[in-house]
């Protein structure tokens, strides 16, 4: 069956996330056949690397013998079951390793079904948290500019992505939002760790005059992702942990898009030697397989929901798919994959090679910045190198390196005028030198007025 027949049955029937349909009458969608490891191949026999790993979810290839075995044997016992009143051994032992990697004092895991889902658990807690302590005034959220935290209105309340949050507004609460640690906006001379703490000082002046009302701050660690792979450093973390603490805030670190090895470590938090009081992880959480999302938090929250039922002081969220054995098992076959093949240590090295690899594009006449955390790399195209002026949105420049790379067996989805590579930890060097040329490429064919 070819790619325009599955096409045309595809636009007849389908309404495509984070997308202008318009577009598909001249940008063709690619209908995908068979993935394997880092290849995607669609029903013509064209192949793709999956530089981007299917929105940053895919960490160790499409088609893993060893997720798909334990994928198999789960089928054969339990596909699904309430947990509500009902327990089973995948999600108990998910559970336990969770609480095992994360950092202390994170204890209790609290499931749903994606990363959106997780934010709004984590919402809801620390706000019912405060209500049942007696302080039902810190209702309210500080977040970063710039930042995500999905597209549910819970999140979108607490996130600061004009093209997704504008049109909604009347329906979204109001968070605070502070100025981002952005190390893109850093001036000469000043080092990541300069920047992120001189900026700090906004969000300690903000907790200085909200934190009497502020249930929390919410932040994705080391990198806004959504946002064209905004960085920062983990200083900020360290001071914004001490500062919450001062101030009787709590915490919550997003790492759905940044955890599991993304940023060199396994939790990006540990960069920042803290932990936080809510941990939202998803996207990698099941090697890229299947919608699983859990929202970690302490005793101390937990307890305090933990009363007689006639109180009313318990937390009844519910998802119908929470915890499910299914995809449990593919979460248990990712951790083994970390534990046994010494992944992070093979992914400095990985590292390395996309940094080398695009190092010179530091010195390209319409590139901003180079910039890296981890296996996250992006390059910020730009109209004016001198003074950093974006090119306008309106000329969707990313847009004509998405398209040349599929010319060049590579899925690139720039963010805007960001271009970045954020591939499976299964890449090898070789293919990495090839992404890096296509990107170069595509650069230098968007940036070619």
């Amino acid at each position: 069956m070819p790619n325009d027949d599955l096409v045309r049955r595809d636009l007849n029937v389908l309404w495509h996330p984070c997308s202008q349909m318009k577009d598909h009458e001249w940008l063709p969608l690619v209908p995908i056949k068979r993935g394997d490891g880092v290849w995607l191949q669609d029903f013509d026999g064209n192949r793709y690397i999956d530089a981007i790993s299917s929105w940053w979810v895919n960490l160790f290839g499409h088609a893993n013998p060893r997720i798909n075995h334990a994928i198999k044997e789960q089928l054969e016992e339990l596909e699904h079951v309430i947990l509500a009143g009902f327990s089973h051994r995948p999600v108990i032992e998910l559970s336990e390793r969770l609480v095992e990697l994360t950092p202390a004092p994170l204890t209790r895991c609290f499931y749903s079904d994606n990363g959106s889902a997780a934010v709004e658990v984590a919402l809801k807690m620390s706000y019912h948290y405060w209500r049942n302590q007696g302080a039902p005034e810190k209702h309210r959220f500080i977040t970063l500019s710039q930042s995500y935290h999905g597209e549910t209105l819970g999140t979108l309340g607490v996130g600061d992505v004009a093209l997704y949050k504008d049109t909604y507004k009347p329906l979204l609460m109001e968070a605070i939002t502070v100025p981002s640690p952005d190390c893109f906006q850093r001036i000469d001379g000043d080092s990541w760790a300069d920047h992120s703490r001189r900026s700090f000082a906004l969000m300690e002046a903000a907790l200085e005059r909200h934190g009497h009302e502020t249930a929390a701050v919410i932040v994705e660690p080391l990198v806004q992702c959504a946002t064209g792979m905004r960085m920062y450093d983990p200083v900020y973390l360290s001071l914004l942990r001490e500062a919450c603490d001062r101030h009787n805030v709590h915490l919550i670190a997003d790492e759905i898009a940044v955890g599991f090895g993304r940023t060199g470590t396994m939790f990006a938090c540990e960069q920042a030697d803290i932990s936080p009081d809510f941990m939202l992880l998803s996207k990698g959480l099941t090697g890229g397989y299947l919608p699983l999302a859990v929202t970690l938090t302490t005793d101390t929250v937990y307890q305090a929901f933990y009363d007689d039922y006639d109180t009313l002081r318990a937390f009844l969220h519910s998802h119908s798919y929470t915890g499910n054995p299914l995809a449990c098992r593919a979460a248990l076959a990712t951790l083994d994959i970390f534990k046994q093949d010494r992944v992070l240590e093979r992914n400095r090295r990985l590292a390395e090679v996309m940094g080398q690899a695009v190092s010179h594009l530091a010195d390209h006449p319409n590139i901003g910045e180079v910039r890296q955390t981890g296996m996250i790399l992006a390059m910020e195209m730009v109209r004016d190198k001198t003074t950093r002026a974006p090119y306008p949105w309106q000329e969707r420049r990313g847009l004509r390196v998405y398209q040349h790379a599929l010319t060049r067996q590579a899925l690139l989805r720039p963010l805007g005028n960001v271009v970045y590579l954020m591939p499976p930890y299964v890449i090898t060097e070789s293919q990495i030198g090839h992404l890096a040329q296509v990107a170069e490429e595509g650069i230098n064919l968007a940036t070619r007025d």
